[in-house]
């Protein structure tokens, strides 16, 4: 498995993978210096997020291969139908699944998402409009709303 940091403004972001895809790519908490070589397998990965950050690119067009169950990648395949820009509730979510009871493992699957921004867990939010939890830190999500936004001078939350 191959590894690289790259700085984003919200962080150190660690992608890994190899010759199947996109593993995770994951926000830290603590810096880490930036990668003075990107793997060949994680080039593409990284010049697109630098896209996303840049405001360029809004769309992901990586070979990914996340690990999780069956369920979790069901709903992970679900969050990449979120448009840019665009949010929808847990609640939602549940019901595009096909069951509105599975709300709970809903989100958990959701917490659970390897793959930062490229599987866009961060459009998801409450019923109401509230940023919910985000296992990136509220902070984080609200600013890849706004960086979402199509009226970015204004806050969303």
């Amino acid at each position: 498995m191959a590894t690289a940091y790259i700085s984003t403004p919200l962080g150190s972001a660690k992608l890994e993978g190899d010759e199947n895809g996109l593993n995770t790519v994951t926000v830290l908490e603590q810096d880490e210096p930036e990668s003075k070589i990107i793997p060949d397998v994680l080039i593409d990965a990284a010049y697109q997020l630098n896209e996303y950050f840049e405001g360029k690119r809004q769309n992901f067009d990586l070979l990914l291969n996340p690990e999780g169950t069956e369920f979790q990648k069901k709903v992970w395949s679900l969050l990449s139908e979120i448009p840019y820009g665009k949010t929808l509730s847990y609640l939602e979510l549940s019901r595009r699944l096909g069951d509105v009871k599975a709300i709970r493992a809903v989100a958990s699957a959701n917490g659970k998402n390897p793959l930062w921004i490229i599987i866009p867990c961060h459009r998801v939010i409450g019923s109401d409009g509230s940023l919910t939890g985000y296992a990136g830190g509220l902070h984080r999500k609200k600013w890849l709303l706004n960086h979402e936004s199509p009226s970015r001078q204004q806050s969303l939350f």
